[in-house]
């Protein structure tokens, strides 16, 4: 974990859900963890790994995925290809707008405009495909969602089809110890919601 992110405050967070987490900071390693994510119930990529060092094969693991780097949402097949057009990251904001109430992404709380920081920060966005479940969006810009996930056996982009769930959340690198209440009930529901997807493809 690179020194001066939010990874450890994150890190933290988990266990204080109740979960047993393994860190991998390491490129080397990302390929172990990779040949054993089916050992997991959610595998959380960062925002502080760098696009040239992702595996593609991460793409097509069978166990839950959540991530908040929007690098890679092309790779990921949570978004199409085009840099500013299909995924980007907003300079300043801290405001949501909350468009899908019922759907347990969206924490419990009500439809309409939330603010998730304290004061603005940099996260990211992405156009999903039409499988996705949109949660949030950033205020006035519709196009570009900032929560979203997809149901296994939902289709992605480029016709893929989701492997497992597969979540994207509104954080940057060091964003994360400055959510305010509602912004942590909206990770806490990610990570709850990306968690309990089905394992039956990983052989569970």
């Amino acid at each position: 974990m690179p020194k001066g992110t939010a990874d450890p405050a994150v890190l933290a967070h988990l266990k204080q859900l109740g979960l047993t987490v393994t860190a991998v900071g390491d490129p080397v390693d990302y390929a172990h963890a990779m040949s054993q994510a089916c050992q997991y119930d959610l595998v959380v990529i960062s925002s502080t790994i760098r696009s040239r060092d992702f595996l593609p094969g991460f793409r097509d693991i069978k166990v839950p995925l959540l991530t908040w780097e929007n690098d890679i949402l092309d790779d990921l097949r949570l978004t199409g290809r085009y840099k500013g057009h299909d995924f980007g990251e907003v300079e300043a904001e801290h405001y949501v707008w909350l468009v899908n109430a019922p759907h347990p992404l969206q924490g419990g709380l009500s439809a309409g405009e939330h603010a998730i920081y304290d004061h603005d920060q940099a996260f990211g966005w992405g156009r999903p495909g039409l499988g996705a479940s949109i949660i949030a969006t950033l205020p006035g810009q519709p196009d570009k969602a900032v929560l979203f996930g997809y149901e296994r056996g939902a289709t992605m982009d480029y016709d893929f089809i989701a492997p497992a769930r597969r979540v994207f959340i509104p954080l940057g690198n060091t964003s994360f110890d400055k959510l305010d209440t509602e912004g942590l009930k909206l990770f806490d529901a990610a990570v709850d919601w990306a968690a309990h997807g089905s394992h039956a493809s990983c052989g569970r």
